[in-house]
């Protein structure tokens, strides 16, 4: 029974000692191997689905690692990060197919409109907490969807069709292996920014906002500036993930697919990868994605499966994968100053 988790211990211990010599030579080396790593993932892949669900994966990815941003990494409880998504995608599709911009220009346009709808949506943190919070947002969220539902300029119930895929020069990125390096690309970005924040005095500011606002504020810390940030930065991250899906062939929106049931599950790759953890994250966007896709024969019950899964998580893996990761880290680490001190104890007796 011991030997799985040992195995385990060495397996992350090997991989964070591999990141570390990486990270020795460059900064950016370990992007740029994960980068070669991920290149001939549409080859190898079994069909043209598996190779859309890349590409959905790399998206679900994205709106992950922004919403723990704003969750995770500062504390702050907001369930309308899919209206952010959806309005992402169709300033992106609306632009496009109305106004005849290329992607290249309805990209930043997407994003700087989202970056607005969220200081909008990060307004109201400042008064509220938990669930008040949640329930706002929540109302943004859908407000969002019941909007685009009962529009026609924006296709109502019928949807919203005709986007055309991006393109450099002649290329056209109209296939699906070709759209994957595309979102590859930028998921790999939106990544390595993560990291960044989390690292840098912005990312401390909203640890310390998490941990204890008013503590951050006697501390110096803007507490409504930096919630501010952290759903800007989450917004844009949205943006770049509902522009990028909004042009993904057939380049076809509806608002079936910005719903509390995918609210719910993005919430589920975030709790289930572990709060303020960015692998972490990455790992359960994954995981949860790929479940999602083998059990959506079973849509209905959906919303029941994925929230039950939310409350066993909380309860008994509070941390998430993440925890389980710093954990194995933790105690890999303990046991080699314990054998380091063991074996100095030894040399010191003889």
């Amino acid at each position: 029974m011991m030997a799985e988790p040992a195995a385990s211990l060495r397996f992350v211990d090997s991989v964070e000692r591999g990141l570390a010599r990486l990270r020795a030579i460059h900064p950016l080396m370990p992007w740029v191997i994960a980068a070669l790593v991920l290149a001939p993932l549409p080859w190898v892949l079994v069909n043209t689905y598996h190779v859309y669900l890349a590409n959905f994966i790399c998206l679900m990815i994205l709106l992950s690692v922004g919403l723990n941003i704003v969750k995770g990494f500062c504390g702050q409880v907001t369930v309308g990060h899919v209206g952010l998504y959806a309005i992402g995608a169709y300033t992106a599709a609306v632009m496009s197919v109305n106004f005849g911009t290329p992607f290249w220009i309805s990209l930043p346009i997407a994003v700087g409109v989202t970056l607005l709808a969220g200081m909008v949506v990060g307004i109201p943190s400042f008064r509220l907490e938990g669930a008040y919070l949640a329930l706002v947002t929540l109302g943004l969220g859908e407000s969002v969807r019941l909007f685009i539902s009962a529009t026609e300029y924006l296709g109502a119930t019928n949807g919203f069709s005709g986007v055309p895929a991006p393109r450099i020069g002649e290329f056209r990125f109209d296939t699906y292996q070709k759209y994957y390096f595309l979102v590859m690309p930028v998921m790999l970005l939106g990544v390595f920014f993560s990291f960044q924040i989390l690292r840098s005095r912005l990312g401390r500011a909203f640890m310390a906002v998490r941990e204890d606002p008013v503590a951050a504020a006697a501390s110096g810390v803007n507490v409504r500036r930096h919630k501010m940030i952290a759903f800007m930065i989450s917004a844009a991250y949205a943006g770049f993930a509902g522009a990028l899906y909004a042009h993904m062939i057939p380049g076809y929106l509806n608002p079936r697919n910005f719903t509390v049931i995918e609210m719910v599950t993005l919430l589920l790759m975030v709790v289930l990868g572990g709060l303020g953890h960015i692998w972490g994250g990455i790992i359960g966007a994954i995981v949860v994605t790929i479940v999602y896709d083998i059990t959506k024969d079973y849509y209905h019950y959906s919303l029941l499966m994925f929230g039950m899964v939310i409350v066993l998580t909380v309860l008994f893996m509070p941390k998430g994968i993440g925890g389980i990761i710093d954990r194995f880290i933790a105690t890999r680490r303990f046991i080699a100053i314990r054998e380091r001190q063991a074996e100095a104890a030894r040399d010191e007796a003889d």
